[in-house]
C-alpha cells in the first residue's frame, strides 16, 4: 500500500471531492466546497511529500513532470476509488491536487437537471459543449450522457480525456478511453485519428487550443456528435471564446461553422446548500434553434440571451434564472447565489422584487 492511500481513505470517509498536498502546508481536502485541514496531519516537507508523489507516479512520469512541472494521471486505489491527479511544481516546491472521480457513474435521470439533455443524447451529429469553471461537475454531466446513450443506442464512442475518469462497460455501444499522454499524444492528435475510425460519438475531454477545436469543428462537420467542454461560464460566453480563439481571418468561417453545426451548450456551476452538507447545481442551457444561428452568423452574441428567455418551452434557462430558482426553493442562500449570478445587479433586483 502506498503511503499516500492513508490521506486518501481520510478523503473518502470525509465525503470529500479533492485532496489538497502543498509543500509547506499541512494537507487538505475539500468538503462541500470548502478546503479543511486533516486532523493530525503536519506541515509537508519537501522531502516527505516527494516521496509521496514519486511512490505513485514511478520513474517515467517523474521524469516527465521534473522536465515540465505538471503531470496529469489517474491513480486507482485497489478497487475502492479512482483519482484524477495533478502534480505541479509553485514558488515554495512541490504540490499535488486529487479529485475523486465517483466509482459510479450517475445516470442522466438520476441527475438534477432538466431532461433536455437527453435530446443531446439522442442527436446524430453537431456539437454538444458542456462547459463551467474546474470542480464545476462538467465530467459527471458527460459521464451520464455517454451512460445514457450507452443503455440506449448502439453506437461507436471515443473518449478523449487527460487522464480517463470514469470508465464505462460495454452495453448497447462500443466505447473506447485514450488518454492524453499514454495512449495518444494530444487532444489534437486523438481527435485527428478518431475522425478517420468509424466513429459516432466523440467526446473531447477539453478543448484547450485552437487546433483541437478546429478538428471538433471539423468532425461536427462530418457528422459526427461531439461532445467537448469549455471554462466559459454562460452560453453567449462560449460562442465568442470559440470565434475568438481564431485569427481575424478565419472568425467568418468559424461562425458559419457553429452556425451548421452548435446543438447546445449546457454551462454550469456547484453552489453550497444552505444546510452546507452537498451542492447544488446551478445551470445554464442552450439549445439550437433557427433564430440561435441567426444570431450566431451576424455575431451578435449578445441576443444570445435574449434567445435563451424566449424559448423556455424548448428546455432553455439562463444560470441567473436558475439561481434564483435554487433560493426560493431554500436550497441556496442568496448571498452565495449572489456571488455566482452573472449579472449581479439584475439578480439582485429580480430578488428583492420577487
Amino acid at each position: 500500500m502506498a503511503k499516500i492511500d492513508a490521506l486518501f481513505r481520510e478523503l473518502i470517509a470525509k465525503k470529500g471531492s479533492d485532496l489538497h498536498l502543498e509543500q509547506g502546508r499541512c494537507p487538505k481536502i475539500r468538503l462541500h466546497g470548502s478546503l479543511v485541514n486533516i486532523a493530525g496531519q503536519s506541515v509537508l516537507t519537501e522531502s516527505y511529500l516527494k516521496e509521496l508523489l514519486f511512490e505513485i507516479a514511478g520513474p517515467d512520469m517523474w521524469q516527465r513532470f521534473e522536465k515540465t512541472g505538471d503531470l496529469d494521471f489517474a491513480y486507482s486505489l485497489g478497487t475502492e476509488a479512482r483519482f484524477r491527479a495533478n502534480f505541479y511544481r509553485q514558488f515554495f516546491g512541490f504540490g499535488a491536487v486529487f479529485r475523486l472521480v465517483p466509482s459510479e457513474i450517475v445516470p442522466l435521470e438520476s441527475l438534477e437537471m432538466p431532461d433536455v439533455l437527453k435530446e443531446f443524447a439522442a442527436l446524430r451529429s453537431g456539437l454538444v459543449l458542456i462547459t463551467g469553471p474546474t470542480g464545476s461537475g462538467k465530467s459527471t454531466t458527460l459521464a451520464a450522457l455517454i451512460d445514457y446513450i450507452n443503455r440506449q443506442h448502439e453506437k461507436r464512442i471515443i473518449t478523449i480525456e487527460e487522464p480517463v475518469e470514469f470508465v464505462h462497460k460495454n452495453q448497447k455501444s462500443i466505447i473506447t478511453h485514450r488518454e492524453v499522454g499514454m495512449d495518444t499524444e494530444s487532444f489534437a492528435s486523438g481527435l485527428r485519428s478518431a475522425i478517420k475510425s468509424d466513429v459516432q460519438i466523440i467526446l473531447v475531454g477539453e478543448m484547450r487550443d485552437r487546433e483541437t477545436i478546429m478538428l471538433a469543428l471539423t468532425a461536427a462537420q462530418m457528422g459526427i456528435l461531439v461532445f467537448g467542454t469549455l471554462h466559459t461560464n454562460s452560453a453567449a460566453k462560449t460562442v465568442d471564446r470559440i470565434i475568438d480563439v481564431f485569427p481575424v481571418d478565419q472568425k467568418n468561417q468559424v461562425r458559419m461553422i457553429l452556425v451548421n453545426t452548435l446543438q447546445g451548450v449546457v454551462s454550469q456551476q456547484l453552489i453550497k446548500s444552505v444546510d452546507g452538507t452537498r451542492r447544488w447545481v446551478a445551470y445554464e442551457i442552450m439549445v439550437r434553434t433557427s433564430g440561435l444561428a441567426a444570431i450566431i452568423a451576424e455575431g451578435d452574441t449578445t441576443r444570445i440571451t435574449s434567445e435563451i428567455q424566449l424559448n423556455r418551452a424548448r428546455g432553455m434557462i439562463l444560470m441567473d434564472e436558475c439561481l434564483v430558482g435554487l433560493v426560493k426553493g431554500g436550497k441556496v442562500k442568496q448571498e452565495d447565489a449572489f456571488m455566482k449570478a452573472l449579472d449581479k445587479y439584475s439578480f439582485s433586483t429580480r430578488f428583492s422584487a420577487s
